[in-house]
């Protein structure tokens, strides 16, 4: 049963398990959906989701398999003014035994049929859609297995809610906000050391598998706090074909500027690749820079470097002398001699890329990506990519 609606859900990129779609089916036999498509939603997205991040896959999965299905906002008025017209009261007391039983999709071709079919207002009978009685269809009545139409609960739909798509945001290959790019760099933490003081601050991961192992019962565990030994240097790619990308390096920059979790952060500005010359400001103009030797032998080793930029330029560019193609200065290195040279001395150093990773191959550029690729561990620049950087730093 359904049996198109799990390859729905794995073309939308949700990974479904044989041993999950076998759980759902067991559930729907149990009748846990209780016929209805909105209580189908949420017992299919229990079992089947099983990360936030994957919300939103299901919710496309789902939405394109049912989109066909009617929901109250599409039934015919004329259908609705009957059902909330003189509704007819029924005595839950005397309830008929032996009722036909039917799953959620026998239930719904059937409604299907019923809506083709009614042309007038029915109350009590055990066939049309309507009021009392003990039809699937309607309010007001009984049917153990039966589709509510009106009645109460009737401003909401699973059609409307999966269309929302309220967890879009939580996608893993999405771009990031301020908010998912602080979370991230939270994980830097794990790089400060903890005081020599009471244990006050919540360990979540432990109080967890405390709680667990304490049969359920909560159970927390404290440790030390930590204290920032974290330094950062972010050198960051500056105009040219990284401003159609300006937005997205402006809310990483403002994360990592307003983060309680670094001990020291220095910023620098580079243009396409780093030559003799680093900006102090993002305009990349003349004079304001400082030397690049001069940032290598204040700022040691035990700095870890970020470089953001999308490494696509001309390969004369990154690989022969006088390739920056500012005027004003000449480089005597290639850029890649300076790459080179930032990654022997900054051991934990990456590359965020804010083209998709997919494109890397073949997109304007995609030869200087490949030599830079070589030199540092690049990841795009996704939640999923920044997740997988920050833990190569560590």
């Amino acid at each position: 049963m359904f049996i198109k609606f799990m390859f729905a859900l794995r073309d939308a990129g949700l990974k479904v398990s044989l041993d999950e779609w076998l759980v759902l089916m067991d559930a729907l036999d149990r009748n846990m959906a209780d016929n209805s498509l909105m209580e189908f939603y949420y017992l299919a997205r229990n079992v089947l989701v099983k990360r936030e991040s994957d919300y939103d896959k299901f919710d496309m999965g789902f939405m394109e398999y049912f989109k066909g299905i009617k929901t109250i906002s599409d039934l015919p008025p004329e259908l609705m003014e009957w059902l909330s017209q003189d509704e007819l009261e029924r005595d839950l007391t005397d309830m008929p035994e032996g009722l036909e039983k039917h799953d959620l999709q026998e239930l719904m071709d059937m409604f299907e049929e019923r809506l083709k079919e009614q042309t007038e207002k029915h109350d009590g009978g055990n066939y049309w859609v309507g009021t009392g009685g003990t039809s699937p269809f309607g309010h007001g009545g009984y049917n153990p297995q039966g589709i509510r139409v009106g009645g109460e609960s009737r401003h909401m739909s699973a059609i409307k809610v999966a269309g929302e798509r309220r967890f879009r945001d939580f996608r893993q290959d999405n771009e990031l906000n301020i908010r998912q790019f602080q979370m991230a760099f939270r994980k830097l933490r794990q790089l400060s050391s903890r005081i020599d003081s009471a244990k006050t601050e919540l360990d979540i991961d432990e109080t967890i598998k405390a709680t667990g192992d304490n049969a359920g019962m909560l159970k927390l565990v404290y440790e030390k706090p930590r204290k920032n030994t974290v330094k950062l240097l972010l050198l960051i790619d500056s105009d040219g074909s990284m401003w159609r990308h300006t937005q997205l390096v402006n809310q990483l920059f403002q994360a990592l500027h307003q983060s309680t979790h670094l001990k020291d952060l220095q910023t620098f500005y580079f243009h396409n690749c780093i030559y003799e010359k680093l900006y102090t400001t993002p305009m990349c103009r003349y004079g304001d820079w400082v030397d690049t030797d001069w940032v290598l032998g204040n700022f040691g080793s035990e700095y870890k470097v970020i470089l953001v930029g999308d490494a696509s330029m001309s390969p004369y560019e990154l690989l022969s002398r006088g390739g920056n193609i500012n005027w004003y200065n000449y480089n005597e290195e290639p850029g890649i001699y300076w790459l080179e040279k930032v990654h022997r001395q900054y051991e934990k150093s990456i590359w965020l890329n804010p083209i998709k990773a997919d494109r890397w191959d073949y997109v304007r550029g995609y030869r200087t990506i490949a030599h830079i690729r070589d030199i540092f561990p690049m990841f795009e620049l996704t939640l999923d990519g920044l997740d997988r950087g920050i833990k190569k730093l560590l």
